[in-house]
């Protein structure tokens, strides 16, 4: 899939609403822990991405793939979170593992990301997940839109607005490879960006085909 450039880019750490020093959100990712072929792709990228100074890039521990939001933690009562969690525990349970391909990189206005295919099984999965929110609050108070959604890796966050040229020019010379990872679960997680970088707590793991 040919995944067309942004010709500009613009800082991805303005304070979005609600967030701020001290938020914290829960969040449902895939992440990459265990996974090697993942963390030496973006080890890979690093000396190319790295030089850069509108690029924030990402450590290897703090990879992820997002997947829905469930809201601010002060905004959430723990027992609709563990029901939540229980929910998903069944209905994921229900969901085979499935592998994804990363590959070629590309300027995002907000990132250097990497599409990921396929995209159907994350699709499903987050499909899951929004029908358990559903089933524990009602179907009008799951957060996010269902649509636009496009399931991808970050390698770097912008931290400035700017022209994409160079960074479009960099990646020019990346290097022509991929990673394969298969995904046997996924995790709520406790999300802060306090220092600039997404960094986490995890809250609960979610096994698919259990």
């Amino acid at each position: 899939m040919t995944v067309p450039h942004s010709n500009s880019i613009r800082n991805h750490w303005y304070w979005r609403p609600g967030w701020g020093v001290g938020s914290r959100f829960y969040a449902w990712h895939i992440t990459f822990d265990g996974q090697p072929e993942v963390a030496e792709l973006a080890d890979r990228h690093r000396p190319l991405l790295s030089p850069h100074p509108s690029l924030d890039v990402i450590p290897s521990r703090w990879l992820h793939l997002t997947m829905q939001g469930l809201g601010f933690v002060q905004d959430v009562a723990a027992a609709d979170v563990n029901a939540i969690v229980a929910a998903a525990r069944d209905r994921c349970g229900q969901l085979a593992p499935f592998a994804l391909t990363i590959g070629a990189p590309h300027v995002d206005p907000e990132s250097i990301q990497i599409a990921v295919a396929p995209v159907e099984p994350v699709r499903q999965l987050r499909a899951a997940i929004r029908a358990v929110i559903a089933d524990v609050w009602g179907a009008d108070r799951v957060p996010e839109a269902v649509e636009p959604y496009h399931p991808h890796l970050s390698l770097a966050y912008t931290n400035t607005d700017a022209s994409a040229v160079p960074l479009i020019e960099t990646l020019k010379d990346a290097p022509k490879i991929h990673a394969d990872a298969v995904i046997d679960s996924c995790q709520l997680i406790v999300l802060h960006r306090d220092e600039g970088m997404y960094v986490w707590e995890p809250y609960a793991t979610v096994k698919l085909g259990s």
